[in-house]
């Protein structure tokens, strides 16, 4: 694929040595979305992100009156300990560090209450189970869907962040196993999140500057 469109690159220092930051229309992309794999394996790590964790997932402003909207539809998947929790103390929480908002967590932590097991013993997402079933419209949290890559939002500019953590090591494992690079297995939300001209200058940019890298001779 060959694409003239020219990336303009922000660098900066991690530990370790320096990355670039890519921006991308008005984002800045981690580097990392492209030089890092990733492929969800639901049979090793049974959903944990869903169940792990000091803080609920990110969510938007115009996210908390759809889950509150759509409740009676995808509740039915919940259980009814996560349904009192809801009920009792609403559809999102505040983070204290940053005032950002985030699904809540069941009592004592760790559980998004909008947690659903399959039989296969798999933590799902009661909310986009419903969307599955053609309840509703809203599939679920943007930053679920997004995972994991994290946004952070600027106010001239949206940050697109690889987001690292022990508990996906199989699904990068399975990533570089099957060469799906993190951005190219998150075609889908991307897309919805940022549209098809943003994702082919993100194609553009793996072709004309990473790709080649991996790439015998």
């Amino acid at each position: 694929m060959f694409c003239e469109y020219r990336p303009c690159y922000v660098f900066s220092r991690r530990i370790g040595g320096t990355f670039r930051m890519i921006i991308i229309q008005d984002t800045l992309v981690s580097d990392e979305i492209f030089t890092e794999c990733f492929c969800c394996d639901l049979s090793k790590c049974k959903g944990l992100c869903c169940i792990e964790g000091d803080a609920g997932a990110p969510l938007e402003k115009e996210e908390v009156p759809l889950l509150e909207k759509y409740y009676p539809q995808y509740k039915d998947y919940m259980t009814p300990e996560a349904c009192r929790v809801v009920e009792e103390k609403g559809f999102y929480e505040v983070f204290p560090l940053d005032r950002s908002l985030t699904t809540p967590l069941m009592d004592g932590g760790g559980q998004c209450v909008y947690l659903a097991r399959g039989a296969d013993g798999v933590a799902y997402c009661a909310v986009e189970m419903a969307f599955r079933a053609g309840k509703i419209p809203f599939r679920k949290p943007v930053s679920c869907h997004l995972f994991p890559i994290r946004i952070q939002h600027y106010p001239q500019y949206d940050a697109v962040n690889y987001f690292r953590w022990h508990i996906c090591r199989d699904a990068c494992v399975a990533g570089r196993r099957k060469g799906i690079p993190v951005f190219r297995f998150l075609k889908e939300p991307l897309v919805a999140r940022f549209g098809e001209e943003w994702y082919k200058q993100a194609e553009a940019v793996y072709e004309g500057v990473f790709a080649p890298r991996h790439r015998p001779g």
